[in-house]
């Protein structure tokens, strides 16, 4: 059974070693911390500690680093998760405020919260199971070409441009356009795809290789929109990091561009007491993420659906800081895409 005072010699060790990456010794506790017990006492309860695999000793007479068990402990029952600055809130709100669309608003998240960690940071599209289509329009461009809008009530805008090789008819893209909007607004993505697919029917002979050409281009717009995806941005601090993992990163780096992984595995991480999912280590293991540690937190887009954002870093890193950053970067995210 682990004592108070060894929880809490597994607390420093954590935060020495991350802040340092040097092995922790009795010693260098005793003299940074205020214990008010000698070397040999803290010696006997990091002992404590590694019989229950807590921490464990890289080298021979070395100190001691935190097991994968250990930073579990650290984040379920002793990390200070110290709220964000008002400098740092004020930075996210007047960073993120600058968007001018959801594409906009997620890369620009995925750059602050990169910045905010110094880990990778990932952040998913809002769940499109249950988006809807808010509108659709249809843009004359030239007297050959013009551009299908397709949005959803989540934010999420296609574009697509289409070329075809006789004169349009404006007046005819309005007319369609109103009927587009009125048969397929409010649907489900999957109800828009068949509905998309029986409209040229409806018109005249003379009018449907325009309307197929049109409600093709839609169709594919449809799938894009139902396909989920992350964006990405930090690499640059996983190789900033790379001592911090055995052998070559690029095992790593070739597992979190595979984006279906990822996406699994934020399906299956659970929250916790502060409302952020953090999954450690060898927990990841099947992912090929055994020495990444994953913390996301959810975020709602202004249709309702539920995504995630978070970051992606080796083991040894700031749990305390990186939980305030995404679930701070999280509500503000919610909040402001609900103002949409």
């Amino acid at each position: 059974m682990v004592s108070e005072r060894s929880l809490e010699v597994l607390r420093v060790i954590v935060q020495d070693y991350v802040a340092s990456r040097e092995p922790v010794g009795s010693k260098s506790i005793v003299e940074r911390h205020s214990f008010g017990v000698s070397a040999a006492t803290i010696r006997n309860d990091m002992a404590l500690l590694e019989e229950e695999d807590l921490i464990t000793a890289p080298h021979t007479s070395s100190g001691r680093v935190p097991t994968d068990k250990g930073y579990r402990v650290f984040v379920d029952h002793l990390a200070d998760v110290r709220p964000l600055t008002g400098a740092q809130r004020q930075a996210i709100e007047a960073f993120l405020g600058q968007s001018v669309d959801l594409d906009d608003v997620l890369a620009r998240t995925v750059r602050l919260l990169s910045q905010l960690t110094r880990q990778v940071a990932l952040v998913q599209y809002p769940s499109l199971a249950r988006s809807r289509v808010r509108h659709i329009e249809i843009v004359p461009l030239t007297l050959t070409r013009l551009m299908t809008v397709f949005i959803t009530d989540s934010g999420r805008v296609e574009q697509r441009m289409l070329d075809v090789s006789f004169p349009l008819d404006e007046v005819f893209l309005a007319e369609l356009r109103t009927r587009l909007n009125a048969s397929i607004g409010g649907l489900g993505l999957a109800e828009a795809a068949d509905a998309l697919a029986a409209m040229p029917d409806q018109f005249p002979q003379d009018r449907r290789a325009i309307v197929g050409l049109i409600t093709t281009s839609l169709i594919e717009q449809v799938a894009a929109n139902r396909q989920d995806k992350l964006v990405m941005a930090g690499a640059a601090n996983l190789v900033r990091t790379e001592d911090d993992f055995s052998g070559s990163i690029f095992p790593v780096m070739e597992a979190i561009e595979e984006q279906v992984t990822l996406l699994k595995l934020f399906s299956e991480m659970a929250v916790d007491q502060n409302g952020v999912s953090v999954s450690i280590g060898r927990e990841n293991a099947v992912f090929g993420l055994g020495e990444t540690s994953v913390l996301t937190s959810g975020y709602a887009s202004s249709g309702g659906s539920i995504a995630r954002l978070g970051v992606l870093g080796p083991t040894r890193m700031d749990y305390s800081n990186n939980i305030a950053a995404v679930r701070a970067v999280a509500r503000y995210l919610t909040r402001l895409l609900g103002e949409e």
